[in-house]
This record gives structure tokens, sequence and C-alpha cells, in this order.
């Protein structure tokens, strides 16, 4: 298939390699704007431009994809299909059907459940055991549309995001592929997502961060700690400093932890960074503060 693919995550990575692998044609990649960010306030590149540039696709940079510019840049490509993966914008209902097989998404969690930006943190927020990929044809709403394919995978107890996002990306951009294919041949129908158990995931804040023994059980701790990893953080206040929680665990061994009662059962922070200081063991931070 010629294809037009929208993604600007790491997320999206896999499946844009996977596609290409296939023998599929990218015939344009289109990413978010480069931005400041980084040490010094840089301009840097997302993480597709820079692999769409290794792999010496064209790129595409629309500041809003729903200017009349920018659709028709996307138009004449004259694509089978585009694909969507962590791109960052809502596309214009105006530009999904464009190509002859409408628009595909790659969504991380197993649609209804978890529409919105962040699904991979709130599957473990919510205590959910499994999610997984649906590859979903794009309609008006936000993660609405019928589903073509769904692929489930199973959350450990000790899953952290980053880890569950990397399995998930993986699997997405095999299951898109072999979507890909049914749809040629005529093997797949979109199939409405049900009313029942849809919930929504929207994008967590710094202040979502906090966590608060007094109010919180230790697994919801846990599991915000977990889900939080590496995206937000997570910080709570340990003998009257606020400090940041890298890693720990509820009720069990406490070992060389700092051990933390909660509304219900005990939290054991195991790893912390103190307010401009260096990562380190919660004892060993504790020790000193002593």
């Amino acid at each position: 298939m010629r294809i037009v693919f929208a993604g600007t995550a790491m997320f999206a990575g896999p499946t844009l390699n996977q596609l290409r692998e296939a023998g599929h044609e990218v015939a344009l990649v289109v990413t978010q704007p480069d931005r400041l960010g980084g040490r010094g306030m840089r301009t840097l590149p997302s993480a597709i431009k820079l692999q769409a540039t290794e792999m010496h696709l064209p790129v595409f940079q629309p500041e809003r994809i729903r200017t009349e510019e920018a659709q028709a840049r996307i138009r004449e490509v004259a694509a089978d299909v585009m694909v969507v993966v962590a791109y960052g914008q809502i596309l214009p209902a105006s530009l999904l059907n464009v190509p002859r097989f409408g628009t595909l998404n790659v969504h991380a969690s197993l649609l209804p459940r978890h529409r919105g930006p962040a699904p991979v943190e709130w599957s473990i927020l919510s205590g959910d055991t499994e999610t997984g990929i649906s590859i979903m044809q794009m309609d008006a709403g936000v993660d609405t549309g019928p589903i073509l394919a769904q692929e489930r995978v199973p959350i450990a107890a000790d899953e952290i995001a980053p880890r569950l996002e990397d399995r998930l990306a993986n699997v997405g951009g095999r299951l898109l592929v072999r979507t890909l294919d049914d749809l040629v041949e005529g093997r797949v129908q979109p199939q409405p997502q049900p009313a029942a158990g849809a919930t929504h995931a929207p994008r967590l804040r710094s202040e979502d961060g906090k966590l608060d023994p007094a109010n919180m059980s230790a697994a919801e701790i846990d599991r915000r700690v977990r889900a939080l990893a590496g995206r937000v953080g997570t910080w709570m206040t340990l003998k009257g400093v606020d400090v940041k929680v890298l890693g720990g665990h509820r009720d069990g061994a406490v070992d060389e932890g700092l051990p933390v009662q909660t509304v219900s059962g005990v939290y054991v922070v195991d790893e912390v960074q103190p307010p401009g200081g260096r990562v380190m063991s919660a004892a060993a931070w504790a020790r000193g503060r002593r």
C-alpha cells in the first residue's frame, strides 16, 4: 500500500519500521513541528522525525494539520491509507476518508476502555490485569471509531508504564501490518465499539504525581508510582522534605527500604531523589536525614 504515516512519539516507531519491513510504501511522514526542550531549551525534533530522516522518508511538519494547506499536502500524496500512531493532533473529519481505505489508528488499549491520550498510564492506575492494542478506523470522535482488530496483552504485577508501552508498541506494529493485509483481501469487517465499558484516559499532570499516604492506600500509591514512572513522576513528603519517589513496593519485606504507613497497608519506598540531589536508595537518604 501507499501510506501517509502520522506519528510523533517513540510509541509510533515500531509501527513505522514494520510497515517498511512489510514492503509498504511510506510516501509521507507527518509529525509535530520541532519543539524547545531539554537542557538549554534547544529546538528538538520529534522521535519520528529523527527515525524518518534516518530512513530517508519525506517529512511534513504542519503547525496545525487542520489548515487547508496541510490537508492539501496530504491529499496530493494520493495514499491508499493513512496511519495515525501517537501523533498528538486531532485530524479533521474532512481528511479521514480521503485515502481509499480511510484512516487507521493504532491505540494502546482495548477500546472502548481508556479512550484518550494516556491509555498506558491509566491501565496501570486502574489496576487492570490486561490491556492491549486496538486497530481502529478513525471517525470524527475521540477514539470512538469502529474496531478492525484487537490483541490482548497481560499487565504484570510490577509493570511500569515505559516497559508496558514498549511491549504494546511492538504488538501494535505487527497487528497493523496484519490488518492491512486483511483489508486488502477483504477479510476484515469494522465492528462498532460497544457502548458499555467506555472509560476516558486523560493526560496526566504534574499534580497527579503527588503521593498522599494519609488519603491513599499502599496499592494506590504503588500503582501511581509505576504508572507515572519515566513520565510525570511521583513525589512524597518524607521527614518534612518533598522527594521524588522513583521506586518501591507495597507490604511484604521492608529490607533496606523506607516503610510508610498509608490508610490501608504499608508502602515501602526503595529509591528516591531529593531536591537538587542524586538518585539514591531511600534507606541511605533516611540515614543522611537523621
